[in-house]
């Protein structure tokens, strides 16, 4: 039986970044200075963090029989991720994902098409539960069905494995999700979707994460971009600052790179608070990066960048 440390339920789809100096509006169009194709999907991306973080690492999605779903796993392979719970779905495409890179600044405007991952359903999920059983940590997102995120989430619960939930894009969920959730990681902008609070400040932030918490969740981590991050639960209260970042390229892909590598370090048995220093070394490396699943760094990178920062 395959198993692995880390569990990902996700999306892979392809990456179709274009750099510009602005977004274009309705009607207009502008030059680019850049294009690149890649693997993408919040779930890959973090699954990949993930291998290369140094965890053992598996994947459950759905792919389209077709020329990104060849690039899907000749890209888990590269990176030693296990595909038992890959499904080949025949009656539709691969997902794919428009990114608008800033040329200015790095930051990035994202529209997703899940393509055959939105087809994975409750009976895929239940089929790869030795392998949710078997894991440390489980992971999932919102780019593929809310029903299968919950019956992962569920499972994974039930077997005593960690789990954390990126409410990636935020959706309107019942709050019945958050209770079989150790850890919810919002970003700034998705804790204030998800509670209608403003997160602009610290004080919005840490009530945002507060009343995920008493909506059943255990635990919050709020990342923050620059600022850094906000862990509040059962672990207690905590600010983590960000790493001095001076050389941003492309911010793309950071908010996964943060996940899988603090999944890794809860998978090593590292507490919360380490961990989240953890995932934030993963995303800033990063971001010095172009792309999404190639910007992901190695384990030696890691390490180096936290040693070099003690």
């Amino acid at each position: 039986m395959d198993r692995a440390d880390v569990v990902v339920l996700g999306t892979f789809v392809a990456d179709l970044a274009f750099k510009a100096e602005r977004m274009p509006v309705v009607g207009e169009t502008l030059l680019g200075r850049g294009f690149a194709m890649g693997p993408g999907g919040k779930g890959s991306n973090q699954v990949i963090a993930a291998a290369r973080a140094g965890a053992k690492s598996a994947m459950i999605t759905r792919i389209g029989r077709d020329a990104f779903g060849e690039m899907a796993r000749k890209t888990w392979e590269q990176d030693g991720v296990t595909t038992s719970h890959v499904l080949v779905d025949d009656t539709s495409a691969t997902g794919a994902a428009f990114i608008f890179v800033s040329a200015t600044n790095g930051d990035n405007a994202i529209i997703v098409e899940s393509g055959a991952a939105a087809n994975l359903n409750v009976s895929d999920i239940r089929a790869a539960q030795p392998l949710i059983a078997g894991a440390k940590v489980f992971v999932t997102q919102f780019e593929q069905p809310i029903d299968a995120a919950v019956e992962g989430l569920k499972l994974a619960r039930e077997h005593g494995v960690t789990t954390v939930l990126n409410p990636a894009p935020a959706l309107p969920v019942g709050d019945a999700i958050y209770g079989y959730c150790d850890f919810v990681t919002p970003n700034e902008t998705e804790a204030a979707t998800l509670t209608g609070i403003d997160t602009s400040i610290d004080e919005g932030a840490l009530r945002a994460a507060t009343s995920l918490v008493e909506r059943g969740a255990r635990n919050v981590v709020v990342t923050l971009g620059a600022k850094g991050a906000l862990l509040h639960g059962a672990v207690g209260t905590h600010f983590v600052p960000a790493f001095d970042i001076s050389n941003v390229v492309d911010t793309t892909g950071a908010g996964d790179a943060f996940n899988g590598g603090f999944a890794v370090a809860l998978s090593e048995g590292r507490p919360p608070l380490e961990a989240v220093r953890f995932g934030a070394a993963v995303a800033g490396l990063s971001v010095q990066k172009p792309g999404t699943a190639p910007s992901m760094p190695r384990r030696s990178e890691v390490d180096a960048f936290l040693r070099e920062r003690s």
